[in-house]
């Protein structure tokens, strides 16, 4: 046996009523009856914050990883700069002229090169798994000896 309960709805929300028990081919009184009875489940709260726990944990783990990658950009630049700043000698003044057009043609060279490497979808972090590994599993050295 049911019990009559008559509620007033915003014109809005009973509009998505009928429209979601249109949709789903469902009596209004259905849709309205389990989304009393979903608000009121008592697992309905554990099961909303396992969501959120869930999508917490991915943020944390795509976080941890940006944070890496930042790390592994910012330790090649350093690294990359200070080897640059250590063999490069300093240009005599007559020179600075040629040396300023030589590095701009460098540099629009190093733009395109990038351009074409980031289409590709090449990256660095990639790669450094890659050769680390090949580094670190020497290959075998060939004989030879005549036999």
């Amino acid at each position: 046996m049911r019990d009559r309960m008559n509620v007033y709805f915003p014109p809005a929300l009973l509009k998505q009523i009928a429209d979601l028990a249109d949709r789903k081919g469902l009596s209004r009184s259905a849709i309205v009856e389990a989304a009393v009875a979903s608000f009121l489940s008592p697992d309905g709260a554990d099961r909303r914050e396992a969501a959120f726990t869930r999508r917490l944990d991915r943020l944390s783990r795509q976080m941890q990883r940006l944070e890496r990658n930042v790390g592994i950009s910012t330790e090649t630049l350093a690294l990359f700069v200070r080897f640059w700043l250590t063999i490069t000698p300093p240009l005599p003044s007559d020179a600075q002229a040629a040396a300023q057009v030589k590095g701009r043609e460098r540099y629009e060279g190093f733009i395109e090169a990038l351009g074409r490497r980031l289409q590709k979808g090449q990256s660095l972090l990639q790669e450094i798994p890659e050769d680390v590994n090949r580094f670190a599993t020497p290959e075998p050295i060939e004989d030879l000896t005549p036999g």
